[in-house]
């Protein structure tokens, strides 16, 4: 069961194009990652071919229905479980038999599926959902659960293709560990959108989306990351020899002008002791000058043509590189308490939170993992830290410090707000608009992008206009809270964060299930929760 794209070309709503004539092709059982920053049209690529966006032109080739997992589950709120998946109609079928009901509607709904029932809750199982009832509500499930409810399907209805766009995100560790498992066993054709690597690493192929249209990398992501190591060195030899030429054809220019100008002073003396008459002089001195423009100007489209080219390789170099982002210091000395719990628990009703109370201590300084499965109150806790949950039992003090909550949709930002007017509301420091927008420039936001509305931009984009507000705030936070910080955000960026976060001298507190950005950040402690 393959998936063959061919010519197609996508624009949005405002007509801006997003990609055109673009071309793909994943081959019947393979497994492959489709990659490239926020903003290039991966999510979109995957609903075209999953048939929920129509293409404005070329064509997509699949032998059946794909099976899709999208990245963002809040609008199927109002549906329940078994709605979801597609089977309502089916398992109400069935259970109307059961009661007795012999008339041909349910027999018809039913479709002789009579092991429906079964396969749901086997399904739902192998999640660890088996506490689900299939009509439950999906508003009542936590982001974690709502993605294991979609991978579920997948058992349910065992597809030839199945498209994924960051499925692991809001998963716990175990939780991916069973995704990775999976995949490595499917025999489906499968496409997968996502940023974490330790998924990227299990997948055959790897394919890139740029504006330039999809490069194809004949590995996985430790493979992908060295072309690209590899090419970024490429690069950077091309703009060395580059700018080595481009000042040799400027010393050349200025060589054959000088030399011009002596012959044509010479010429001129010459002339002038031959004592030419006037008018054969002046042809003389506009041949000349003709030839010396003509020599200029073959010059000097030499020399733009390799500036051009110049302008070309540090552009290219720049997408590759991670982008600088230095957090200030906090004045906080270190060793200071910051929060403290002794034997807190939190209930919501009657039901604890914790079986065990919790207690512990965070300093100034202290980078600290909260970990735990979905649904284990990592999220609360973080709540019940800042002070803006009281506890149920037990003490939690909370210092005089600032922190800054960084959580998944970037809510410290107003979407009604453009770029330039989110940066000026945290201008503590009161920098002036050049600076202000020059910092904007640093963290990559062009011109054109500072009228733009914050709740227009990629995941990414947030994140680094977070950054940069952090940047002109007065005091640097003295805790930096961040509540899954890489999910929905392209691997560039997660670079970018992991770097500021790592380099940033105050105290952590993070909850995330990304290995790879947890040993980076250098965290020192975990508070563990069962």
């Amino acid at each position: 069961m393959s998936i063959v794209v061919n010519s197609l070309s996508y624009s949005h709503p405002d007509r801006e194009v997003l990609f055109e004539n673009l071309g793909l092709s994943v081959a019947a059982g393979e497994k492959a990652a489709l990659v490239g920053n926020n903003g290039t049209g991966k999510s979109t690529l995957l609903q075209l071919i999953a048939g929920r966006l129509q293409p404005f032109g070329g064509e997509i080739i699949l032998p059946e229905k794909p099976y899709f997992v999208p990245q963002h589950l809040g609008q199927y709120d109002n549906a329940s479980v078994a709605g979801l998946l597609g089977v309502d109609r089916k398992l109400l079928a069935l259970r109307a038999i059961l009661d007795g009901d012999v008339s041909a509607d349910p027999f018809t709904r039913l479709n002789d599926d009579w092991e429906i029932e079964d396969r749901v809750r086997a399904a739902l199982a192998h999640w660890h959902l088996e506490h689900i009832n299939p009509f439950q509500a999906m508003k009542s499930l936590s982001g974690g659960e709502k993605t294991k409810v979609f991978l579920a399907g997948i058992l349910v209805h065992s597809p030839g293709v199945i498209l994924l766009d960051e499925p692991s995100n809001h998963l716990d560790a175990e939780s991916r560990e069973s995704l990775y498992g999976f995949i490595r066993k499917t025999k489906a054709t499968v496409l997968v959108v996502s940023h974490d690597r330790t998924l990227l690493n299990h997948l055959d192929t790897t394919l890139e989306l740029s504006p330039g249209g999809i490069e194809v990398f004949g590995g996985n992501y430790e493979f992908y990351r060295e072309q690209k190591e590899g090419k970024l060195n490429a690069l950077q030899s091309q703009l060395d020899e580059s700018e080595k030429t481009l000042k040799q054809a400027r010393q050349k220019a200025r060589e054959v002008a000088e030399q011009r100008r002596k012959q044509e002073a010479r010429g001129q003396k010459q002339g002038q002791k031959q004592a030419l008459p006037r008018i054969v002089a002046g042809n003389l001195k506009r041949q000349a000058e003709q030839s010396t423009a003509k020599l200029k100007d073959v010059h000097n489209e030499k020399i733009e043509e390799i500036t051009d080219h110049l302008k070309q390789i540090r552009r290219q170099i720049q997408e590759h590189l991670v982008l600088s982002i230095d957090l200030r210091k906090s004045d906080l000395h270190r060793g200071k308490i910051l929060i403290e719990a002794e034997e807190v628990n939190f209930s919501y009703g009657d039901r604890l939170l914790w079986p065990s109370p919790l207690s512990f201590q965070v300093r100034s300084g202290d980078r600290i993992r909260i970990e735990g499965r979905n649904g284990s109150g990592k999220t609360t806790l973080l709540h019940l830290m800042t002070g803006a949950l009281p506890p149920s039992a037990g003490r939690m003090y909370v210092g005089n410090f600032q922190h800054v909550f960084i959580d998944q949709e970037y809510s410290i930002l107003n979407g009604r707000h453009t770029v330039l007017e989110q940066v000026q509301q945290f201008n503590t420091r009161r920098l002036a608009e050049h600076d202000l927008k020059m910092l904007l420039h640093h963290y990559q936001f062009s011109r054109e992008m500072w009228d733009r509305t914050c709740e227009g931009l990629s995941g990414g984009e947030k994140m680094k206009l977070t950054l940069c507000c952090l940047a002109v705030m007065n005091n640097t936070p003295d805790l930096l809270i961040l509540d899954e910080p890489t999910n929905n955000l392209d691997l560039h960026s997660q670079e970018v964060l992991t770097s500021a976060v790592r380099n940033y001298s105050g105290s952590v507190l993070v909850i995330s299930h990304d290995r790879y950005f947890i040993n980076e950040v250098g965290i020192d402690a975990t508070i563990a929760l069962d």
